[in-house]
């Protein structure tokens, strides 16, 4: 403490974090008893059925057989599955009708190769995390094996798939674990996580993701410390592990162009941008588009994978009936054609409401929100990630 009695900044910051970081401990332990954990809602059987691509009342017929799995039952006869279930009578499906396995089991085919999707942005505030949580949700409710990886050392995405980083992580439990320098690397397989969510597993992050930064530049110095692996490489190669359990794989970089962000770019087969349609974020996307540009192609002349399947612009946080931003969107429209998404993701209450509670519309319950606002909200978000999906069925091969 100074002659002023003032504490130095490092001291004040580092206190205001643990007053933050324990009353959010205590939050959450408060909206997710009695063990911290957070679960999913279970789903109607009329949900469930368009889930699985069958009417409700062949659910119903399943259930009164004793086929498939059992669902829960309230005593005036209502039923309703978990996700977890909604999967099972997907493989029952296509075990009944083989023919259309592939419409009930929609995974990754032989010959297909792993999807792996890259979420950037330079610019914070343009929607990333929460357009990276709502397509991995998206793609696992679809049926999907989905490894969500959370590059980002602010931990957004950790932070809204159930876990409080400062808290629940140690040492070597996120991607750092599996692309560090040293001798202390272990498999990616030991470091992911189920998660809540039927179909989706988790790579958490935390603040440990910046030692990554921090070593590069001394590996890129000792090559031997690398063992002849450049670091753009490492990201993709502790996927490689992994391949076969998964069909799409989908990144939350950090909204910066370092090594963790190059690494993920390299080890992506596509590219979703998120656009914020105001002036500023526009123009600080040209800047990174630019730097991007440059520094790729200095990976690329040192060996780095760039073949991309697509890249994709996605509009965030769309206010439609705000002239500036329409002009903006048609901007970019005219500049980048169908590289541009034609769904935007709607700026809405129902979606911030809901991520007050750290869930997505995928989790709550309809009546939750105003249903009309849920309902529109809920329609630009699935329009969206189903153009992804056409990509991602494109980029396969699939008609």
């Amino acid at each position: 403490m100074d002659t002023l009695g003032v504490s130095p900044t490092d001291v004040r910051i580092e206190r205001h974090a643990t007053q933050l970081s324990r009353q959010l401990k205590l939050l959450r332990e408060k909206l997710f008893p009695p063990l911290s954990q957070k679960a999913l809602r279970t789903f109607t059987s009329g949900e469930a059925a368009q889930m699985v691509g069958v009417s409700d009342g062949y659910l119903r017929q399943l259930s009164l057989d004793g086929k498939g799995p059992s669902p829960e039952t309230t005593t005036s006869g209502r039923r309703s599955y978990t996700l977890g279930q909604i999967n099972e009578l997907r493989q029952h499906m296509a075990k009944v009708k083989p023919k259309d396995a592939g419409n009930y089991v929609p995974r990754r085919r032989a010959g297909e190769k792993l999807q792996t999707i890259a979420v950037t942005n330079f610019k914070g505030g343009s929607a990333k995390t929460t357009t990276t949580l709502y397509l991995a949700e998206y793609l696992a409710l679809c049926g999907y094996r989905v490894l969500a990886i959370d590059l980002d050392p602010q931990a957004s995405l950790s932070s809204m798939l159930g876990l409080q980083p400062e808290f629940d992580l140690e040492e070597g439990d996120t991607l750092y674990g599996a692309i560090r320098y040293d001798e202390s690397r272990k498999p990616l397989r030991d470091i992911i996580r189920k998660t809540y969510f039927d179909g989706l597993d988790l790579v958490p992050g935390n603040l440990e993701l910046m030692e990554f930064e921090h070593e590069t530049p001394r590996a890129l110095s000792d090559r031997q410390r690398s063992n002849g692996e450049m670091f753009f490489k490492r990201v993709g190669m502790a996927i490689g592990e992994v391949e076969d359990d998964y069909d799409i794989v989908v990144i939350d970089c950090p909204p910066q162009l370092g090594y963790l962000t190059l690494g993920a770019v390299c080890a992506a087969t596509s590219l979703l941008i998120t656009i914020h349609p105001q002036m500023v974020d526009v123009a600080s996307m040209s800047q990174f588009l630019l730097m991007t540009s440059d520094l790729l192609s200095v990976v690329r002349k040192a060996g780095g994978d760039l073949q991309h399947d697509f890249i994709k612009y996605i509009v965030t946080r769309h206010e439609p009936f705000d002239a500036p931003q329409s002009q903006i969107v048609a901007l970019l429209r005219s500049l980048f054609s169908d590289d541009v998404l034609t769904a935007t993701i709607l700026k809405s209450t129902a979606i911030a409401d809901a991520g007050l509670t750290k869930q997505t519309l995928y989790e709550i319950e309809r009546g939750q929100v105003r249903r009309s606002t849920y309902d529109r909200a809920l329609e630009s978000v699935n329009a969206a990630n189903g153009e992804v999906l056409a990509s991602i069925h494109k980029a396969w091969g699939r008609t």
